[in-house]
């Protein structure tokens, strides 16, 4: 029976294709591309011929989920790439991938780059439990999302373009705090590849006057735990048994 293959590709660094990832584009009857331009240079790199690319991207999605799952289901074994990365995250592929779960073809998603995890590890924060918010929206709701996550205990990750950095970690500094401890990872597998870290008021200072360029990966840390007021417990102990001492004297 024909499947989906979720495929992975380098978000910079070509090498980062797995031979896997590689064998699979080069077996399948269909690849399904973001742009079809962009994915023909990693090929072209890799010898990949397809025998057919389609485009499957996040204008036609809805209108094309349907009609693909049915053509695997009727035999096509495919394939789905996004520009870069795991596609389905914050990259078309999640109506695709439901479609064919509701019809019985089976999915398999190989392993492969994503740029939230090496930022989330390069950011020094806590790994053991975290939340993923990929982009915020650029209007209406980013502020009610922002002041949703004021609380959030685990720490936190975000997609952002370099256009909208600055004012991103403005408005995070004026909801969270701007001594929240964050970091900024940019370019990643790339030459230029950095991660700056600091509170947020200093890396609104630091791109500020740093023109941030590439993709953007900001992660934050999560709220502090609120600080118990142990002396303040131990008078009212206190008073409370010099009362009872005068009680009983009395």
């Amino acid at each position: 029976m024909a499947k989906l293959y979720i495929v992975p590709t380098p978000i910079g660094n070509l090498a980062d294709m797995t031979y896997r990832a590689v064998e699979i584009l080069k077996k399948v009857d269909l690849i399904l591309c973001e742009d079809t331009r962009t994915s023909q240079v990693l090929f072209r790199h890799y010898g990949i011929v397809a025998p057919k690319l389609e485009s499957h991207h996040k204008f036609n999605e809805h209108r094309t989920a349907e009609y693909i799952s049915g053509r695997i289901a009727s035999g096509l074994d495919t394939a789905l790439v996004s520009d870069a990365g795991m596609p389905g995250v914050s990259d078309p592929g999640f109506l695709l991938v439901r479609c064919c779960v509701e019809k019985g073809v089976e999915v398999e998603t190989l392993p492969g780059p994503c740029a939230f995890l090496p930022a989330l590890v390069d950011s020094g924060f806590p790994l053991d439990r975290f939340v993923f918010e990929g982009f915020l929206p650029q209007k209406k709701g980013r502020a009610s999302r922002l002041e949703a996550l004021k609380t959030e205990k685990r720490t936190m990750v975000f997609y952002e373009s370099p256009y909208r950095l600055v004012k991103a970690l403005e408005q995070m500094a004026g909801v969270f705090g701007g001594g929240r401890p964050a970091s900024v990872s940019r370019e990643l597998t790339k030459i230029h590849e950095e991660t700056v870290r600091g509170t947020l008021d200093e890396l609104v200072g630091h791109f500020t006057s740093n023109e941030p360029k590439g993709e953007i990966v900001i992660v934050v840390s999560g709220a502090p735990e609120p600080v118990k007021e142990q002396g303040a417990s131990k008078n009212k102990y206190r008073k409370s048994s010099e009362s009872e001492s005068e009680s009983q004297a009395d």
